[in-house]
């Protein structure tokens, strides 16, 4: 009777296994990790560095961005800090702190889930420099995960900018990101981002994810 059931169950799961799509190389996104980093305005940045200061480029990004040799302290509301955050250039016309909730909860501020620039209501936060200090009143989020790609990238995955799809890993610990919005620009590169959290989470390093539509 066991083996009976045994064989039974065996069956149902094969044929499992014949209905399962099977992931597409053609379809994976390669993976970055995205650690805590400031953006400044222009008047921020000379505030922190110093009258008509300009940032010193470390790397290029995509997008025309790229991390600066500049690094700023972060102050919560505990007053407790973090350093040796990286700036990343160009200037913007807000300045804005993006962290992990990790990084929130040591800090003490309730930083909202937000896309970059979406600032409106966010948590408030001080930045130090070595020429003076920043107050932002809002400015401070957990950059929410996202996809980087280009037309030609959308085009091919048959998606559209702002769609929200799903991303799956089946190396390190193996999961499932679910709500991860598309962001398309001629200058992007294909990449979702992710932050600190979520790759340790799912042990994530230089992976590469399955996107599902």
């Amino acid at each position: 009777m066991q083996e009976q059931l045994v064989n039974e169950i065996a069956k149902v799961v094969m044929e499992q296994l014949r209905n399962v799509d099977v992931y597409n190389t053609e379809d994976r996104i390669p993976i970055g990790v995205s650690a805590r980093h400031v953006h400044l305005s222009q008047a921020d940045l000379e505030t922190l560095f110093g009258k008509g200061y300009e940032l010193h480029k470390k790397k290029d990004l995509m997008g025309g961005q790229f991390a600066a040799q500049e690094c700023v302290t972060l102050i919560g509301t505990k007053l407790r800090a973090i350093e040796n955050v990286r700036v990343l250039g160009p200037v913007r016309k807000q300045s804005q702190v993006e962290i992990s909730k990790t990084d929130a909860i040591k800090l003490g501020v309730n930083a909202p889930v937000r896309l970059s620039g979406d600032l409106a209501g966010s948590a408030p936060i001080a930045l130090v420099g070595p020429k003076g200090a920043v107050y932002l009143k809002e400015g401070c989020i957990v950059a929410k995960r996202h996809i980087h790609m280009s037309p030609k990238d959308a085009e091919r995955f048959g998606v559209k900018d702002r769609q929200v799809v799903k991303v799956r890993f089946e190396s390190g610990r193996g999961g499932t990101f679910e709500d991860v919005p598309i962001r398309i620009d001629p200058t992007f590169d294909l990449e979702m981002h992710i932050d600190t959290d979520e790759a340790n989470g799912l042990g994530i390093t230089k992976d590469m994810g399955y996107l599902i539509k």
